[in-house]
C-alpha cells in the first residue's frame, strides 16, 4: 500500500489545529463537542487516566466555541459535529479561556507557584485585546498588567478567572467557555512533595472564584487524571457535574472503541495487528463500553512495530504507584496475587479521590488504580449503599507496570538480577543455606518491625 495512503499518526501532537492542517491520522471524537453543548450541566469534570486524549478533546473544543477571525470551518468538515446543527449553532461563537497546568508540577510551593503565575501571564497576553482597546476600568487595567508581569502577590490571581469571564463577556457580549486541561497534575505534585495545603488552597479558592455561580460562564470543562474530593478541592462547587470513567455519558469520547481501531486498522492493511492491539491495549471499560489505550494504539501503527512494546507506561512516572504498592505494603498481597493471575478481585470503590486517604486506607488504593487505569472495571454493584466492584488488569501492557515494579523491587532487595534467579533456583534445588542468606538480605531491606507485630508473626 503507498505510504501516503495509510493513516499517519500524529504522535504527541495534542493542537487539534495543528494536526488538521498537516492532514494527519485523525479519529473521529467530534461527537464530544455536540455531547458538550447539549449537555444541561454548566460545568463538567470529565476524568480520564493520561494520554487517552484529554488535551486533544478539549483543544477541539476550543477551536470549534471560540470566536475567531480566521476561518476554522475547515478543521472540521467532514467530521460527525459538522452535520450537526445542534452543534453548528455554538461555532465560532464564544470568548474562550483556555488553561493548562500539564507541566505544573514542582518540588516545592515556589516552583509551583512560578508555574501558575507563568500559565496566568500566558492567558492574559492571548486577551491582551481588552488592555490594549481601553476596554478595562483603570483599576482591572492594572491588574491585569500585574499578571502580565508575574507579580509575586497570589492574592492578585485568585480572582482573576472570575473578573476576566466578566471582562471578555462585557466586550463581546457573549458568556465565555472556561477550559482547563489537567487541572490536578500540581496537586499531585504537591502531595507527592509535601505542599499539598498550599497548592490546594489556591486552586479551591481560584478555581471557585471563576466557576461557582458566574454569571457571565457558558460552560465550564476540567479534565485531569482524578476527581479529587470535593472537601478538599471542590468545596462549595454545587454546580459540577463530574463523570468518570463508571458514567456512560462521555464513555467514548475518550480512547478507542473496537470498530475505531478496526478502521485504523483496517486503513494500514495491516489484519494481523488487530490481535496484538487487542491483547496487549484493549480491555478498559469506560461505562458500558470497552476502550482500547489510544497512546499506545497509535504508537504501535506508527512505529510498524510488529512486537507489542509498553508505550503508555513509558509517558509518566510511576512513583506513586511504587510507593503505594511496595513501601506502604499494600503491594505483595493476596490480592495482587490474584490480580497477577488473571482474576478478579472485589473492591469497595469511590469517585471521590481524597489523595490523603491513598496511604491510610487500602480501599483509596484500590479506586486509585482503577481511575489511573491500572486496573479495569468487570462488574459493578451496590452493597449497603456502597458501590463494590470487580477489579481486574486490563491488558499485557498493564500487567508489565506490575511486573516490572515487583522485578524492581526484588532486585533492590537481593541484590541484582543474577540474585533474583540465583534466589529463584536455590528454592527450586531446595539450597537452604542460599535461600536464608538472600532472603535475609530481601527482608532486611523491605520489611518493616510493625509487620511482624500483632496476631500474624509469621508474616
Amino acid at each position: 500500500m503507498n505510504r501516503a495512503n495509510r493513516f499517519r499518526p500524529a504522535l504527541g501532537t495534542s493542537d487539534f489545529s495543528k494536526l488538521r492542517r498537516r492532514g494527519a491520522g485523525y479519529v473521529d471524537k467530534s461527537d464530544f463537542v455536540s455531547m458538550v453543548v447539549e449537555d444541561d450541566a454548566e460545568i463538567l469534570l470529565i476524568p480520564r487516566p493520561r494520554r487517552f486524549g484529554k488535551t486533544l478533546n478539549l483543544s477541539m473544543l476550543k477551536y470549534f466555541l471560540e470566536r475567531s477571525e480566521e476561518d476554522r470551518a475547515p478543521l472540521f468538515e467532514g467530521l460527525r459535529v459538522w452535520s450537526d446543527p445542534a452543534a453548528r449553532s455554538h461555532f465560532g461563537r464564544y470568548p474562550v479561556i483556555w488553561l493548562t497546568f500539564k507541566d505544573v508540577k514542582f518540588d516545592d510551593w515556589d516552583g509551583c507557584f512560578t508555574g501558575i503565575r507563568n500559565e496566568l501571564s500566558r492567558l492574559c497576553q492571548t486577551h491582551r485585546h481588552l488592555l490594549d482597546r481601553g476596554a478595562l476600568t483603570p483599576e482591572a487595567a492594572e491588574r491585569f498588567r500585574g499578571v502580565l508581569h508575574r507579580d509575586p502577590e497570589p492574592g492578585i490571581y485568585i480572582d482573576l478567572l472570575k473578573e476576566l469571564s466578566e471582562q471578555l463577556a462585557a466586550y463581546h457580549e457573549q458568556p465565555v467557555v472556561i477550559l482547563v486541561d489537567e487541572y490536578d497534575t500540581p496537586i499531585h505534585a504537591a502531595y507527592t512533595r509535601g505542599y499539598y495545603t498550599e497548592a490546594v488552597d489556591f486552586f479551591r479558592a481560584f478555581l471557585s472564584g471563576g466557576l461557582k455561580d458566574n454569571p457571565y460562564l457558558f460552560k465550564g470543562v476540567l479534565t485531569g487524571i482524578l476527581r479529587v474530593a470535593r472537601e478538599s478541592l471542590f468545596s462549595g462547587l454545587n454546580n459540577l457535574t463530574v463523570y468518570s470513567i463508571l458514567q456512560r455519558r462521555y464513555a467514548t469520547a475518550f480512547g478507542f472503541t473496537e470498530s475505531e481501531v478496526q478502521a485504523v486498522v483496517d486503513a494500514e492493511a495491516n489484519p494481523e495487528a488487530m490481535e496484538a492491539l487487542r491483547t496487549w491495549y484493549d480491555g478498559y471499560r469506560f461505562g458500558e463500553h470497552t476502550v482500547y489505550n489510544p497512546w499506545s494504539v497509535l504508537n504501535y501503527i506508527a512505529h510498524d512495530d510488529p512486537y507489542p512494546r509498553p508505550y503508555w507506561l513509558q509517558t509518566g512516572s510511576d512513583d506513586l504507584l511504587r510507593e503505594l504498592l511496595l513501601t506502604r505494603g499494600h503491594g505483595l498481597t493476596e490480592d495482587m496475587q490474584r490480580l497477577l493471575s488473571g482474576e478478579a478481585v472485589r473492591k469497595r470503590v469511590d469517585e471521590n479521590i481524597v489523595l490523603r486517604d491513598v496511604h491510610q486506607r487500602p480501599d483509596a488504593v484500590w479506586s486509585f488504580l482503577l481511575f489511573s487505569g491500572y486496573l479495569k472495571v468487570e462488574a459493578c454493584h451496590f452493597i449497603r449503599r456502597q458501590q463494590v466492584c470487580d477489579l481486574s488488569i486490563p491488558n499485557l501492557e498493564v500487567r508489565a507496570a506490575y511486573e516490572d515494579i515487583f522485578s524492581d523491587w526484588m532486585t533492590v532487595g537481593v541484590g541484582s538480577h543474577d540474585e533474583v534467579d540465583r534466589l529463584t533456583s536455590a528454592l527450586l534445588e531446595g539450597d537452604v543455606e542460599s535461600v536464608e542468606t538472600l532472603l535475609s538480605r530481601l527482608l532486611l531491606h523491605h520489611v518493616s518491625t510493625f509487620d511482624g507485630a500483632g496476631r500474624q508473626p509469621e508474616k
